[in-house]
């Protein structure tokens, strides 16, 4: 389930912000969004993006709890289970993460861990929990280069960006904290789609991140990432290009959204 893993890293940073405003955010408490992971014909595994049913109160604030959770199904499970849950605590005032974790469960691997990040001071505290997530085992200290996002807010901070204004071909580098290091990632606008998913015909954006030279992926561009025109800004469709087949997420269901 690496393969997951790195198309998560790879997409979930937040992408153009040409208009870095937004009027409200586009999701609210209870959101969730279910997709099927599949490799060519072979449905691996299934995802899902959920917002949780109230705030979370961190500094007198209330923050949205969001998960992402990817669990292998069927005849891939053969191969090595694999339930996996990154997750974040965001503020929809300043769009920046208070608090970020992973559950990591690949086959016989674990990893538990958690990073606090004081934003205005430019730090983060990672901590390390044992394979049970009971003790906790080890503390590091980051310094960070000024604001950043994680693994799974990245994401949501581009669904509260207002995109009316975006034009083929702008994109922007935006600094990500992951894995102990810093990431800058370059996200391009290539286009409008309108695509047929599980929901409907729907009319997209078309984002495409750029790819350090890879032993997975194939191209420059390998990754490209519909999200819908419409208010909600939700990902229908992510397909990353491997050197064989392609990996592909497919949105099957979505409830709780903002706007009907």
């Amino acid at each position: 389930m690496n393969q997951l893993r790195l198309l998560l890293l790879l997409f979930l940073f937040p992408i153009p912000g040409f208009s870095q405003q937004a009027a409200t955010v586009p999701f609210t408490y209870g959101e969730e969004l279910n997709f099927e992971v599949s490799y060519g014909w072979i449905n691996l595994a299934d995802a899902k993006m959920q917002v949780s049913n109230q705030p979370h109160i961190y500094d007198q604030k209330p923050h949205y709890k969001i998960d992402v959770y990817g669990e292998t199904k069927g005849a891939a499970a053969l191969f090595g289970r694999v339930n996996d849950n990154w997750g974040t605590f965001w503020n929809g005032e300043t769009r920046l993460p208070k608090i970020s974790y992973r559950h990591i469960e690949e086959g016989k691997y674990r990893k538990h861990e958690k990073v606090y990040f004081d934003q205005e001071n430019r730090k983060a505290e990672m901590q390390l929990f044992d394979r049970e997530n009971k003790n906790l085992k080890e503390v590091k200290e980051f310094d960070l280069p000024g604001e950043v996002q994680d693994l799974v807010s990245g994401f949501y901070y581009l669904r509260s960006l207002d995109l009316r204004n975006i034009k083929a071909g702008d994109y922007v580098t935006i600094k990500g904290f992951f894995d102990k290091e810093i990431y800058n990632i370059k996200l391009i606008f290539e286009g409008t789609e309108r695509i047929k998913t599980e929901l409907g015909e729907k009319d997209t954006f078309i984002f495409s991140p750029q790819v350090p030279k890879n032993k997975l992926f194939r191209g420059e561009y390998p990754v490209k990432v519909w999200v819908t025109q419409d208010q909600n800004k939700i990902p229908v469709k992510i397909k990353a290009n491997l050197f064989l087949g392609s990996l592909n997420f497919d949105i099957t269901s979505a409830k709780g959204l903002r706007y009907n």
